[in-house]
C-alpha cells in the first residue's frame, strides 16, 4: 500500500534523492519552508517506511570495476531449498548489484558488477559450483546511457 504524501513531501524526497547530503537548511529553503516541518516530515517518512536507509554512490570505473554484465539465469529447480541456497548465494556475493526474479523465459536477472571479463568468469564459475542452473547468458553492457536511484515523484 503506497504512503500518503503531499506536494511537499514530493519536494523533499526529490531533493533528497538529488542529495542527501544537503543540510536541512538548504532543504527548507530549496522547498519554501522551514527547517523544522522540514525535519519532521523526514522523521515521518522514515517512519512511514518511505525513505530507506540513506548510503553514498560510489563510481566504479573510479574503483576499477569497469566491467557491467547483465546475466539472465534459466533453472530447471524451482523447489524451496533450491531457491533458498540461490538466494543465500546471491547475497553471499559482492559482485551482485541488482537480482530479479522475472515472468516469462528467463527465470532471474541479475547486474553484476566486476574489473573485468576474467573477473566475471571466477564469479560464474563460483555461481555454477554452488547452484544447479539450466543456462546463463551474460550480457556486456558497452556503455551505461542511464543510471539513477530516484524515482519519478
Amino acid at each position: 500500500m503506497a504512503a500518503r504524501i503531499d506536494e511537499l513531501d514530493r519536494k523533499i524526497l526529490s531533493e533528497l534523492q538529488a542529495d542527501a547530503s544537503q543540510s536541512l537548511d538548504e532543504i527548507a529553503r530549496k522547498v519554501g519552508s522551514s527547517k523544522t516541518p522540514v525535519w519532521n516530515r523526514i522523521r515521518k517518512l522514515r517512519e512511514a517506511g518511505v525513505i530507506g536507509k540513506q548510503t553514498v554512490l560510489l563510481e566504479p570505473e573510479a574503483l576499477g570495476f569497469d566491467a557491467c554484465f547483465f546475466v539472465l539465469i534459466r533453472t530447471s529447480e524451482h523447489e524451496a531449498g533450491w531457491q533458498e541456497r540461490f538466494l543465500a548465494t546471491l547475497r553471499a556475493r559482492p559482485e551482485v548489484m541488482e537480482a530479479h526474479r522475472l515472468a516469462g523465459d528467463i527465470d532471474y536477472i541479475l547486474k553484476v558488477r566486476v574489473e573485468n571479463a576474467r573477473a566475471y568468469d571466477r564469479f560464474y564459475q563460483a555461481l555454477i559450483a554452488e547452484v544447479k542452473i539450466h543456462n546463463v547468458t551474460a550480457l556486456l553492457s558497452m556503455e551505461e546511457l542511464k543510471f539513477t536511484t530516484g524515482l519519478p515523484l
